[in-house]
């Protein structure tokens, strides 16, 4: 992943497949967006590789995985976590979702007014756009994120937020200026945990909260 076009295509026609077969294999209505979330990710990184065959630029390639990665990740997750969750689980992941909310249009509104440039740096792609506040803005990503995860009282969930949170800040270390690219490749592989989940929530009549 973020290695080549070709890796790109490869990884994401595999995570895409892993999303197909969770949403087929979703016992319950409220699960769908959750387990969708591979096959989001595995389309995210072929448009990436769309983004390396135009060797960067700011061009429709560029700006759509820009979209998927910001605002419609930040509001995705926490939105699909709060669907599947019990009753008794929701009220503490009402911060998140509109974190997640409050942070996804301001991020909107910043891909429609500004440019997007993406730039080919080796082996990694990195993603540049004028963020007003942004460690603010990258803290209520998380926040909607990650936190939304780790809050969700859901043991398989709580383990993906635990991990994807380490690889968030391995990504920042390794590759600060590429961290928006190689955290969301990470993110992608990460969610083939889902299918676990998604074959647990089968076996099982609820989720308990805990």
């Amino acid at each position: 992943m973020c290695w080549s076009a070709e890796a790109d295509l490869v990884a994401g026609a595999g995570i895409a497949a892993v999303g197909v077969a969770c949403v087929v294999r979703a016992g319950r209505a409220r699960d769908l967006p959750l387990a969708a979330l591979p096959l989001l990710l595995g389309v995210h990184q072929m448009v990436e590789a769309a983004v390396w065959a135009s060797d960067g630029g700011t061009g429709p390639a560029t700006l759509a995985w820009t979209v998927i990665a910001l605002p419609l990740l930040a509001l995705w997750l926490p939105a699909g976590v709060l669907c599947a969750v019990p009753p008794g689980a929701r009220r503490r992941l009402l911060v998140p979702l509109a974190v997640g909310a409050v942070t996804a249009t301001v991020l909107a509104y910043v891909l429609a007014t500004r440019t997007v440039l993406a730039e080919v740096r080796g082996r990694t792609v990195g993603y540049v756009v004028d963020l007003p506040h942004a460690p603010l803005l990258i803290a209520g990503y998380l926040v909607a994120t990650v936190g939304s995860l780790l809050l969700s009282g859901d043991r398989g969930l709580r383990r993906l937020g635990a991990v994807i949170a380490v690889g968030a800040l391995v990504c920042w270390g390794l590759w600060r200026l590429e961290f928006v690219s190689t955290w969301c490749a990470f993110a992608a592989v990460c969610s083939v945990v889902l299918l676990g989940w998604v074959n647990g929530r089968r076996a099982r009549p609820a989720v308990r909260p805990s």
